[in-house]
């Protein structure tokens, strides 16, 4: 029997932006799809419905794959992919697989022999970098910095060296509730003219884009207490 294919369903950024987010041919597959992988089954279907799906909601198979469902295994989820149905793939912000837990259904769909079909929508680390005006050939994206005050200070100088010698753009992101406590260490961290890019609540009303010198952050400190937001050094 012919397996089904993956479809990765990217999902809004922010509350606001479903209008910027669900292209027709997202909203095409959407409605061709009964089961779907989830990271969270309540926000996946209110971004169903807000992607313009028209099949009743209780006709849905949806699998949870949040962090207490991962704990036992990923092959509970593939039942419909083998039996030859297609299914989608959704995260709970952006796009499935970009620091996100999605990748590990992803890597296991390949195991599986599974066809993969990423859909393009929005990824904050990528927007974040097209608006930094940073070099976008040489990038690394790093996840979250140490937790402990002492590693990371030292991470941060480590990242700023790369940058520096490389030319290549450092790419973080922090819990969103312990953004201020990051972009302290930031200032205090690294050299006056190390450039620093800030990216919040990208694709919202109030998205924040702005780069700028470390030593002018200081004098001009925002609050980004529990916004979802991008940090670049280069």
């Amino acid at each position: 029997m012919q397996k089904g294919t993956l479809f990765l369903i990217p999902v809004p950024l922010a509350e606001d932006a479903p209008a910027k987010t669900f292209t027709p041919f997202i909203i095409e597959t959407v409605n061709q799809l009964r089961c779907y992988i989830v990271e969270n089954e309540k926000t996946a279907r209110r971004f169903l419905k807000e992607a313009g799906l028209k099949r009743p909601q209780n006709e849905l198979v949806i699998h949870d794959y949040g962090k207490h469902q991962r704990n036992r295994g990923l092959k509970q989820f593939f039942a419909e992919l083998n039996n030859g149905e297609d299914v989608g793939l959704m995260s709970e912000a952006g796009c499935p697989g970009i620091a996100d837990p999605g990748a590990d259904i992803v890597a296991e769909a390949h195991k599986q022999g599974i066809r993969i079909v990423p859909l393009p929508g929005p990824s904050s680390i990528i927007l974040a970098l097209m608006g930094s005006g940073f070099n976008g050939q040489s990038f690394s994206f790093h996840g979250y910095l140490p937790i402990d005050k002492e590693q990371r200070a030292k991470r941060l100088r480590d990242l700023e060296v790369s940058a520096r010698k490389y030319r290549q753009t450092q790419i973080f992101i922090e819990t969103p509730f312990r953004n201020n406590q990051l972009l302290e260490e930031v200032i205090k961290s690294c050299r006056p003219d190390t450039q620093l890019c800030i990216a919040c609540n990208l694709t919202a009303h109030d998205e924040l884009i702005k780069t700028q010198p470390v030593s002018q952050w200081k004098k001009d400190t925002p609050d980004l207490h529990k916004k979802p937001a991008i940090f670049l050094i280069f």
